[in-house]
């Protein structure tokens, strides 16, 4: 279906403390402002897509406790399809520890709870909603064989499958040959292929080696530089917009959300690429991971007040 977007993935409860700097190992600080709210980098993604304008269906799985079943109404009241969430009576909701420094970094920990019972199963009963789908989102919070499943569905279905590797894991090449674009950032693009990206002839050595990997669409995400693009025709570089940053979590879950959304209506990947960029931009200036998801008119805004930004070729 167009317009699209299914996301296999993970949901977490997000406690966040704002504070100074990040402690250091053994060290106690006292911190600023608590929040809680959603997260797992799953539900990030779903909610940035269906913001972004996309018809948004989550597959996860929560504990059956309140912390799930609020996570279920806070992506219910986004107007995305919850009906595929599953609901664990045996382990708790995933958990995710943030703390943000006063430059907007943050370091995370996160316990997975019911996100690590995710199964081939599960993907198994949702056959038919993730064949459907014009855009299938999966990232690697979730059990390596369940994201299998779900990208082999998609694949043989001719769906555009769109592969966040992180946290980053070594990957077999029965799932890399079947995904369409891959988003590291670079330290996940270091993990998989063993290449540090140093320069920008480093970054060209990456996108190869992912080629080699019958990967299509490379799309190296470089936080505040932008978004290195290997693309079957050429190498492009795009850069990011200057803002202010706030809070840089969940950015590039902002970003692979906004580009699977504006991928399933259709459009070509070096104008989603720019249209995704713009949203994870926006997102950094705000709190929080979910809530930092611009809205589709928000985006559009944005860009026609930064229209200087835009790709060049490298």
């Amino acid at each position: 279906m167009k317009n699209k977007v299914v996301v296999v993935g993970s949901y977490n409860t997000d406690l966040t403390i704002k504070t100074t700097r990040i402690p250091s190992p053994g060290e106690t600080i006292i911190g600023g402002i608590f929040t809680e709210g959603g997260g797992g980098k799953g539900a990030n993604q779903a909610v940035a897509a269906v913001r972004a304008g996309a018809n948004v269906s989550f597959i996860a799985r929560v504990g059956n406790d309140a912390l799930g079943k609020e996570g279920i109404q806070r992506l219910t009241e986004e107007q995305i399809d919850t009906r595929y969430i599953f609901q664990d009576c045996e382990v708790a909701t995933g958990v995710a520890f943030i703390v943000v420094d006063e430059w907007g970094e943050n370091s995370i920990v996160v316990a997975s709870g019911a996100n690590a019972r995710l199964s081939p199963d599960d993907i198994e009963t949702v056959h038919d909603e993730i064949a459907s789908a014009s855009v299938l989102l999966v990232q690697l919070e979730s059990p390596l064989e369940t994201i299998r499943e779900a990208i082999k569905i998609s694949h043989e279905k001719g769906g555009i499958v769109i592969l966040n590797p992180a946290p980053a894991q070594p990957l077999g090449a029965d799932i890399l040959n079947q995904i369409d674009i891959i988003t590291p950032n670079e330290v996940e693009a270091e993990m998989i292929t063993g290449i540090k990206v140093t320069d920008e002839e480093s970054l060209h050595s990456i996108v190869k080696k992912f080629f080699e990997y019958g990967i299509k669409n490379v799309l190296i995400t470089l936080g505040s530089k932008g978004v290195f693009a290997g693309l079957p025709n050429k190498m492009e570089f795009f850069p990011a917009h200057i803002v202010t940053p706030l809070d840089t979590t969940g950015a590039g879950d902002v970003f692979s959300g906004a580009l699977a959304a504006f991928l399933s209506k259709g459009m070509l990947i070096e104008e989603a690429v720019g249209m995704a960029i713009a949203s994870a931009s926006l997102s950094v200036t705000r709190m929080g991971a979910q809530n930092s998801a611009p809205q589709l008119n928000e985006i559009e805004n944005f860009i026609a007040a930064n229209l200087s930004s835009v790709a060049f070729n490298c």
